[in-house]
C-alpha cells in the first residue's frame, strides 16, 4: 500500500512538474502569435488613437502583430466581457477605461462581472483631455454665460452624452448651478459630432482632437476643460475649477487589463513593455497631438486606482438615483 501511494505520489509530482514546465516554455515563447486589444469604443474619440499608437509601438516592440479591435456598446460592457471570457494566456489585452471598469458596473444592479475578480490589472495608459463644448449658435462665450442660458431655457438645452462618464459630468453640473439640462445617449464621443455641428445639439463634452481642430475653425466653442490643469491644446480655456465649478470632480482615466489569473511573469512583462511604449518620444508627441495625457502605473496602482474609482461612483449613482437596469 505505502509503494501505491508513493507510486502515486510520484506520478502527481512529475505531472505538476510537467504542467509547470509547459506553462513556462509557453510564457518564454510570448507572444506566439498576434495580440488582440479590445477597445468598447468606435472610431473618432480619444480611445481608439491612443489604443493604436500604443498597439504600434507594442507591435513593434515585441515582434508580433497588435491588432485593435473596436467593440462598441453598453458603454464599454462589451468589450470588458469578451475580454473577460478570453483565455489567460496574453494575447487578449483590453483598454479598460473609466467607463467599462467603474461607471458601466456601478451603474447596473446586476453587472456581468467584477472588475477586481475578472481582470488583472496591467498598467494605467492615460487621462484623456475633455472639454465642454457648445455650437457656436449657442449665445456663450464662458461657463458661465451657459449656466446663466440654461437657467432661462430649463430642459430646453440637448446635451450630447457620448457615454456614463459625460452624463455624470453634467449631472454633476446641473446639481451645482440648479439647472435642467436635457441628456441625449449615443454610442461613443465620434456619433456625436455631426449633430452638435448641425445645432441639433447645444453642447457636448469630448475629448478628440478633432474637436479642437473645430474650436479653433469656430465651428464649436470649447468652454472648459475637465483636468486639474490647462491644456496644452488649448491654454486659453479655464478649467472647471476656474470657471467657478469645482463640485465636477468625475474625471477620465484608462488602463490595460487581461482577463482574471493571467501569470505574474506575463504581467510583468507586458507592464515593462507598456511602460516602455509610453516612454518613446514618438508616443509622447502623437498623444500630445490629440491631447492624451499620457500615465502610466504598476499593476498595483492600477487596482487601486479601479477600486477607489468603483467606490466614488457607486456612491455617485445612489445619490442620483439612476441605473442602468
Amino acid at each position: 500500500m505505502n509503494r501505491k501511494r508513493a507510486l502515486l505520489s510520484a506520478l502527481a509530482c512529475a505531472a505538476s512538474m510537467g504542467a509547470m514546465a509547459s506553462t513556462a516554455l509557453a510564457q518564454s515563447n510570448y507572444p506566439s502569435r498576434p495580440i488582440r486589444f479590445i477597445i468598447g469604443f468606435p472610431p473618432g474619440g480619444s480611445a481608439d488613437p491612443a489604443t493604436r499608437i500604443v498597439s504600434a509601438a507594442l507591435s513593434e516592440q515585441m515582434r508580433q502583430p497588435v491588432i485593435v479591435d473596436n467593440r462598441p456598446g453598453a458603454d464599454g460592457a462589451l468589450s470588458a466581457e469578451l475580454a473577460m471570457r478570453a483565455p489567460a494566456d496574453g494575447h487578449t489585452l483590453l483598454f479598460g477605461s473609466v467607463n467599462a471598469m467603474t461607471a458601466a458596473v456601478a451603474l447596473r444592479k446586476a453587472p456581468s462581472y467584477d472588475p477586481a475578480r475578472d481582470f488583472t490589472p496591467i498598467s494605467m495608459m492615460g487621462r484623456a483631455t475633455q472639454f465642454i463644448y457648445v455650437h457656436p449658435g449657442v449665445p456663450a462665450k464662458t461657463l458661465g454665460e451657459f449656466i446663466a442660458h440654461a437657467k432661462a431655457n430649463p430642459g430646453k438645452l440637448n446635451c450630447g452624452i457620448p457615454n456614463p462618464l459625460s452624463g455624470f459630468q453634467y449631472i454633476q453640473l446641473a446639481r451645482a448651478t440648479g439647472t435642467d439640462l436635457l441628456h441625449v445617449p449615443y454610442k461613443g464621443e465620434g456619433p456625436v459630432m455631426p449633430d452638435l455641428l448641425s445645432a441639433r445639439l447645444h453642447s457636448t463634452i469630448n475629448s478628440s482632437g478633432t474637436a479642437t481642430v473645430l474650436h479653433k475653425e469656430g465651428k464649436l466653442r470649447a468652454l472648459a476643460v475637465l483636468l486639474k490643469n490647462r491644456s496644452p491644446l488649448l491654454p486659453d480655456v479655464p478649467t472647471v475649477d476656474e470657471a467657478g465649478v469645482p463640485q465636477v470632480t468625475v474625471r477620465h482615466w484608462a488602463g490595460v487589463f487581461g482577463p482574471a489569473k493571467l501569470p505574474g511573469e506575463l504581467v510583468t512583462r507586458l507592464n515593462r513593455e507598456i511602460s516602455t511604449a509610453l516612454g518613446r518620444a514618438d508616443v509622447k508627441e502623437k498623444f500630445l497631438s490629440f491631447g492624451y495625457a499620457i500615465e502610466g502605473s504598476t499593476p498595483e496602482e492600477l487596482a487601486a486606482i479601479n477600486r477607489n474609482d468603483l467606490v466614488l461612483w457607486r456612491r455617485l449613482v445612489k445619490e442620483a438615483n439612476v441605473t442602468l437596469d
